[in-house]
């Protein structure tokens, strides 16, 4: 058990790291363009923060926390997911003092304990953006434009955005009443946990997995056709917005997203009919918080399986080569050189690298080959009294002079 990582966690070997850089990269570049600043919360917060902000009708809560009681006898919960752990920040630093909107963004892990399988994880990462002070239709735009964007620069063109509003505080009463009488005829075939949904939540039966449960709720009314005026006209006017981004969409009534806390605009976008992206405004989880009322948008992604897709689609630009030049040494004066050299070059800016097992020539050859150098330098004691030895170019073969002294700028 010492020598095996825990179930639904996985390591992630340099040879792949370099994948979720090029994504990383990415995400910090496109959140400048749109004017987010990054955010960093605890791993941990108290259970209760979940429990409101979720939702206690959602499998996250229901099921899936990892929770605990800490040494002090408070209950812990390492984070499911990332938006209750920024509104939290969000309230405690006073973040809505200051000039509104608040534009954040994250990159964190997040654990549940749910069944492992491709894409879904026990310790998980996610990609995340929250919009802070205002309720206006263009900031739900702003926040899927900046979704689509992401897309496209990875080179997922073909992914598919499809949009859906599941109402407010005033229309969602009314049409909870007609779910109600509408999943009551089938009390004695819903599975356990929408029955625990029926009275607090019914409208998360539609989002429920069971096969039985998800057939039932295609029959149900749709919300889409219930709401309020001021629901209808919030989102035209978010359709009307990403038509000025030229956002292309779609309308999919069935989507309510798995947490309680969304109200009004919700989103999803699927690439192959996989969902990899997904959010939506959340006019008063603020507020259920504890902070004032504060209305907000944002989305969440899974990287795991956002880089599984880039993998089948091959999408991802060839490592680069991680070694500029490998110094081999040939006997304990050179060696000395070598060292001596390597750590000028790596002072300017160059990836260099020589022996540290004491190979021979031959296996050094061997190595800087599988390592991938770009340049080989073959130094001993003669090349050491000249001052120069042969820089060689492992793609081509060409060898050429070069004065020792001069490594560093022929390397430039």
């Amino acid at each position: 058990m010492l020598t095996k990582a825990p179930r639904g966690t996985k390591d992630i070997l340099p040879d792949e790291v370099y994948k979720w850089r090029y994504v990383e990269n990415i995400i910090h570049d496109v959140c400048a363009l749109f004017g987010y600043g990054q955010i960093r919360v605890p791993v941990f917060e108290h259970t209760e923060l979940f429990e409101r902000g979720v939702g206690d009708t959602t499998d996250i809560v229901q099921k899936e926390m990892y929770t605990f009681i800490d040494k002090g006898g408070r209950s812990i919960t390492l984070r499911p997911e990332g938006t209750s752990g920024v509104v939290r920040a969000y309230i405690e630093n006073n973040l809505y003092a200051a000039a509104a909107p608040s534009k954040l963004y994250y990159i964190m892990s997040c654990y549940r304990y749910e069944k492992p399988q491709a894409g879904r994880l026990r310790e998980f990462n996610q990609f995340g953006i929250e919009l802070f002070g205002t309720k206006l239709p263009q900031s739900d735009a702003e926040v899927i434009a900046l979704a689509t964007q992401f897309m496209q620069k990875l080179g997922l063109k073909d992914a598919e955005l499809y949009i859906n509003s599941v109402g407010c505080g005033e229309c969602r009463p009314d049409y909870n009443k007609k779910l109600i009488e509408y999943f009551e005829q089938y009390k004695d075939k819903l599975c356990q946990t929408c029955l625990t949904r029926l009275e607090k939540n019914p409208m998360r039966i539609i989002d429920c997995k069971n096969k039985t449960c998800k057939k039932i709720g295609e029959g149900a009314p749709m919300l889409i056709d219930e709401q309020c005026d001021s629901c209808k006209s919030h989102f035209n006017d978010v359709q009307r917005f990403l038509g000025l981004a030229n956002v292309k969409f779609g309308i999919d009534p069935t989507i309510v997203r798995g947490l309680d806390y969304y109200t009004t605009t919700v989103f999803e976008i699927k690439y192959n009919g996989v969902v990899i992206c997904g959010g939506g405004r959340y006019n008063s989880l603020v507020e259920q918080v504890g902070g004032p009322p504060t209305p907000g948008v944002g989305f969440g992604l899974g990287l795991e399986r956002l880089i599984i897709v880039l993998n089948e689609n091959n999408l991802f630009p060839k490592m680069a080569d991680a070694v500029t030049i490998y110094i081999a040494p040939i006997g304990e004066g050179a060696n000395n050189k070598a060292f001596e050299l390597i750590q000028q070059l790596r002072s300017d800016g160059i990836n260099a690298q020589s022996d540290l097992m004491g190979r021979s020539l031959k296996a050094q050859m061997k190595y800087a080959d599988k390592i991938g150098a770009k340049f080989v330098l073959v130094i001993g004691d003669d090349e050491i009294s000249a001052g120069e030895g042969n820089l060689k170019d492992m793609q081509t073969g060409i060898e050429k002079a070069v004065k020792l002294k001069d490594l560093s700028d022929k390397m430039k």
